[in-house]
């Protein structure tokens, strides 16, 4: 069982930044980020593998936001900047704990996931 813990949330202006932490009790193959606003789906944002720090991205976030690993603390970031009023919604951190045959970006792949925390743009 591996426990991931969120921070970062919180109420920003269109055009400004917020950095999410999460910091997960255990490593596996990778790390992932997903976000689900009122009254829609969980989505992919991005994920990064602990190992060898490739990275994966949503269309709609390359450019705006990066994701980064510790490994010496188990740590996942997802620093978020020019941040749109769409990009409102509780955002997850979730911990795959292998390679699978679902592609990164598939919620399903994933193992473990935070508790959420929530990220408010205001126009």
């Amino acid at each position: 069982q591996v426990q991931l813990v969120e921070s970062g949330g919180g109420l920003v202006q269109a055009g400004g930044s917020l950095r999410l932490s999460c910091t997960a009790s255990g490593r596996g193959y990778a790390m992932g980020w997903f976000r689900q606003a009122p009254g829609k789906e969980r989505d992919f944002v991005a994920a990064i593998t602990w190992s060898v720090g490739s990275t994966y991205y949503e269309d709609s976030v390359k450019g705006r936001f990066s994701i980064s690993r510790d490994n010496a603390k188990n740590t996942v970031y997802l620093q978020m900047n020019s941040l749109k009023p769409e990009d409102t919604a509780v955002y997850y951190c979730a911990s795959r704990a292998a390679v699978s045959g679902l592609p990164i970006r598939h919620r399903d792949g994933y193992d473990y996931w935070g508790q959420g925390t929530q990220v408010t743009v205001s126009s």
